[in-house]
């Protein structure tokens, strides 16, 4: 792989802005795990819950985007408290970002019969950067752009969420990579910037028959670097088993930001997701991602696919259903 086709990867997967960042990593079904994006919402479903995905982004490019995750949430003994740890790999052509992080909840009960709670999360962690040579063209190494071998830093970190839901909807707000910064391979120009990103997220059940049941959510991502993402999403629940929906993905204006570059196309990704709840144990989800942006033309969209497994508690505890 070429620098100059490496980096333009890497622009055209974090949004094609004139100074190069990293971003948070991409996926369609964080719909169905709210860790991802909020360390606030460990504990939410009460039980403890293993949650594995795999994304692979735009197939049939060299190099593309390969993404997996591993993470697990669930309640102590005291129902206020919700823990959770999540894993993440993130690869992109020579490029991995490896991380993980310790999640902390505070669950604030606000009625008696326990259907609203205003939820305070704080996850600490490490994220380690790396950069592989190797896979550069041999006459690009040693040029001064790139390392001649696998070179990689590690960093820690933070995240800071709140998350407040009843049984019909929910909103949160996070805020991830707290310590951005800068960490660099060796005296060149060759670094990865962590960015800072804000999210907000909300959404509404509606109860339209006793068997079917609709799920409007919306999830705004901000760096203020890059455009502003916009996440819009309807979900149709059948027989509380099945999900089928889908998410457009584009990005917005909210002020004027001078870095961007003039006719950027803000026009991301259609995404249709499917979740089926096989019993009380398990779930499977796949997504299928069609792009809009101008890679349009040049791969074969985005898979992913997630399973999930509760573990349900001995202890006697009323639980109430969990829809976000």
């Amino acid at each position: 792989m070429s620098v100059k086709r490496y980096i333009l990867l890497a622009c055209m997967a974090f949004g094609l802005v004139k100074s190069y960042a990293q971003q948070t990593v991409q996926f369609s079904q964080y719909i169905f795990n709210g860790l991802a994006v909020n360390p606030a919402y460990a504990g939410y479903k009460q039980d403890w819950t293993l949650n594995l995905s795999s994304r692979l982004q735009w197939t049939g490019i060299d190099g593309a985007p390969k993404t997996s995750t591993v993470s697990a949430d669930g309640l102590t003994n005291n129902s206020n408290i919700g823990l959770g740890a999540i894993a993440t790999s993130d690869r992109l052509g020579p490029q991995n970002t490896s991380s993980l992080y310790f999640n902390y909840a505070y669950r604030l009960k606000l009625d008696e019969n326990d259907t609203r709670r205003l939820s305070f999360g704080l996850a600490t962690g490490l994220v380690q950067y790396s950069l592989d040579g190797s896979k550069f063209n041999a006459t690009d190494v040693g040029d001064g752009v790139v390392p001649s071998g696998n070179e990689s830093k590690l960093t820690p970190d933070f995240r800071i969420g709140i998350y407040y839901y009843t049984p019909n909807y929910y909103f949160g707000a996070s805020v991830l990579n707290v310590l951005s910064g800068t960490a660099g391979f060796v005296d060149n120009p060759a670094v990865i910037r962590e960015t800072r990103h804000a999210y907000l997220t909300a959404g509404v059940l509606f109860e339209l028959s006793d068997n079917i049941d609709l799920k409007p959510s919306v999830m705004f991502k901000e760096d203020f670097k890059s455009p502003t993402n916009l996440d819009l999403n309807a979900f149709v629940l059948v027989n509380k088993t099945i999900w089928l929906g889908a998410s457009y993905r584009t990005g917005v204006t909210i002020w004027n930001k001078t870095n961007l570059q003039n006719g950027l196309d803000k026009s991301d990704a259609i995404a249709a997701i499917f979740e089926l709840k096989v019993n009380d144990v398990f779930r499977f989800g796949y997504s299928y991602d069609f792009t809009t942006s101008q890679l349009s033309g040049y791969q074969s969209g985005t898979h992913e696919l997630s399973l999930s497994l509760t573990f349900k508690s001995k202890k006697p505890r009323i639980l109430s259903p969990r829809y976000f």
